[in-house]
């Protein structure tokens, strides 16, 4: 259980540095959409959500496949908010 804890710990940690990131382009950087930075924030809230809840239902018997497709897939989707944060200027 410890390591779902510490997994979970570092999604929180990760989503908030992109949230943050985001809010303070939106804020303080001239020339930034606000609109699409309000939509890219609820997009990592909705990730963060949606990446805890599947820490929390692991697939019973498939635990290594099952993590190893959740970092893939998380990876993948913090680099896609990344491209976005890029696009936002």
């Amino acid at each position: 259980m410890a390591k779902r804890r510490e997994l979970k710990k570092k999604v929180n940690y990760i989503a908030s540095e992109l949230f943050i990131e985001c809010l303070i382009n939106k804020l303080y950087v001239p020339g930034t959409n606000k609109e699409q930075a309000d939509l890219l924030m609820g997009e990592i809230l909705t990730m963060q959500n949606d990446f805890l809840s599947r820490i929390s239902h692991t697939e019973p018997g498939n635990a290594k496949g099952f993590y190893k497709q959740f970092r893939a897939d998380f990876d993948a989707k913090v680099q896609e908010i990344i491209e976005a944060l890029d696009k936002l200027q």
